[in-house]
């Protein structure tokens, strides 16, 4: 393999444009092949779950993905920057593309579960590469800001249209379909990324490098446990068997730490954890994730289950949440590399997240439509001034040696933040609207009907809540004001819920302070072409 010196444009680019745009469009299709397959499958699952009858394993298709994804990225980020990233990302659209024909061609729920869990590998291998791709092809802070709308633009079409493409796609061409539908999105992204993009390595890590499998295994086993942790605790509460998945994981972590103090090639650098810039933008990370999953989560169950709105009329007060995210972040790129303090870029973003969060806990049935989208774009065009800005910040900060291993933590520690912020809000609502319900159920003495009122999802199934109140108003209960309880129930719990992710947001304004004055400088570092 030929080695030489890219050179580097006078635009702070190793390509010149049309290289660089070619390639950004194959790192853009990579990642709307993540966001699409993760916005596409959850229309689909109630389907599916219809059809292949394993409704004990329903969390499973979307956790073996999660578990699998959140182990990888952070790996695959490591050796991207020993390895140059190009080997890794086409590596990655085979496996997740050919898991994505496995997954169609599923045949039990056991087996489709085994297909997201090889899916998530491939996902993990995409987002711990992918993102890390930018800053190898725009060494210049300022020029990457404005090539990443591409990227932004990319989450941000797959975000919004995925939804509706899973429900239509359900409808007329089978469940089966939104599975195959990531074929030609693949093949595009393997052609582009195959053809343009460069392989480029760095000069320090010439000599042979020795993958560091323990520190790779015990990564696997602290994310994992957390994540099966994270899972069980909304659904079973803190048992004998959750806490001692909670003790594998603090354990795991804590023997990583110490295990890649010695390491001379460690897979964790945990020098980057001693630079307070980068720990103080990798703990913005877990409060972001946390925030923007608990509100990304519950507000649609709140708006379907609490406001009683339909599918379709709640997917229109969401959707401009996730098209406001690309849009802040447009608008990001633009603002941030022309005020004389980017950091001041990160107070307000949060400050919004904050204020739209604050506001969903006030908001009621009452509250008008238009206002409730209008908390969505406060919210939506804060997350699009936070989170890329968080990725380039920590960029910047960590230097070329550790540039890829510092996207995937912060990709990782951000999916981390939502895993938890959706485990404790789940845990919050579960256990409040189930208090709330038991309680009204025994002052109308109808303790029995408790089995068909417990999940929330009564509140949302208009079919099954005909059949229930008909049933209740056979048995002489008040049917109507029952179903009203539970909603009430079911408001209040997702208010406290998202009120704690508005307190997040506010810590996450307060820890911003941690977070040295950044420069976006017009540096160009040298990079290795092995072409």
């Amino acid at each position: 393999m030929a080695v030489h010196t890219a050179a580097h444009h006078s635009s702070g680019q190793v390509l010149p444009f049309r290289e660089s745009l070619l390639a950004m469009l194959g790192v853009s299709f990579v990642t709307m092949l993540v966001a699409l397959d993760q916005t596409v499958v959850g229309t689909a699952l109630p389907t599916i779950v219809a059809e292949l009858r394993g409704f004990e394993l329903y969390a499973w298709v979307a956790t073996s993905y999660l578990l699998t994804s959140v182990i990888t990225v952070p790996i695959f980020g490591r050796l991207g920057d020993y390895y140059g990233r190009k080997p890794f990302v086409i590596a990655s659209i085979v496996v997740f593309t050919g898991a994505s024909v496995l997954c169609g061609a599923a045949n039990s729920m056991l087996f489709l579960v085994l297909a997201r869990g090889l899916q998530g590998i491939g996902g993990g291998m995409l987002v711990g590469t992918a993102f890390a791709c930018i800053p190898d092809l725009f060494p210049d802070s300022v020029v990457r800001l404005r090539w990443q709308v591409l990227m932004s633009s990319a989450f941000g079409i797959a975000n919004a249209v995925g939804p509706s493409l899973g429900g239509f796609l359900t409808q007329y061409y089978g469940w089966r379909s939104v599975f195959y539908v990531n074929l030609p999105v693949g093949l595009l992204s393997l052609f582009f990324v195959w053809r343009y993009l460069p392989h480029l390595r760095q000069v320090a890590h010439e000599a042979r490098m020795r993958l560091d499998w323990p520190g790779a295994l015990l990564i696997a086993i602290a994310l994992g446990s957390l994540q099966l942790f994270v899972e069980m605790l909304p659904k079973h509460g803190v048992g004998v068997f959750s806490v001692a998945l909670l003790v594998v994981a603090v354990g795991a972590a804590w023997a990583l730490w110490r295990w890649e103090l010695r390491c001379p090639q460690a897979i964790l650098p945990v020098d980057m954890f001693r630079n307070p810039s980068l720990n103080a933008l990798f703990t913005l990370a877990v409060l972001g994730g946390f925030t923007m999953f608990s509100l990304l989560f519950y507000a649609p169950l709140l708006f379907q289950g609490g406001f009683g709105m339909s599918p379709k009329e709640a997917g229109v007060v969401i959707t401009p949440l996730v098209v406001f995210i690309t849009i802040g972040s447009i608008a990001n790129g633009r603002i941030v590399s022309r005020i004389r303090n980017p950091n001041l870029m990160l107070y307000i973003g949060f400050a919004m997240i904050a204020a739209a969060c604050f506001a969903v806990v006030v908001a009621t049935r009452g509250t008008p439509r238009s206002l409730l989208m209008t908390l969505m774009i406060v919210g939506g065009l804060g997350l699009g001034f936070v989170m890329p800005n968080l990725t380039v910040f920590a960029q910047q900060t960590a230097g070329r040696e550790h540039l890829g291993i510092a996207t995937a933590l912060l990709q990782s520690l951000r999916m981390i933040g939502g895993m938890i912020g959706t485990a404790l809000t789940g845990t919050l609502v579960t256990h409040l609207y189930a208090s709330g319900v038991r309680s009204a159920l025994d002052a109308d003495h109808a303790m029995h009907w408790l089995p068909q009122l417990a999940d929330p999802q009564i509140l949302i199934n208009r079919d099954a809540q005909a059949t229930l109140l008909g049933d209740l108003a056979h048995a002489g209960h008040n049917g109507a004001a029952l179903l009203e309880a539970a909603r009430e129930a079911l408001v209040g719990a997702i208010h406290l819920g998202i009120a704690m992710a508005a307190a997040i947001a506010v810590v996450s304004i307060w820890q911003t302070r941690r977070v040295p004055p950044i420069k976006l400088h017009r540096k160009v570092e040298p990079v290795v072409h092995a072409d």
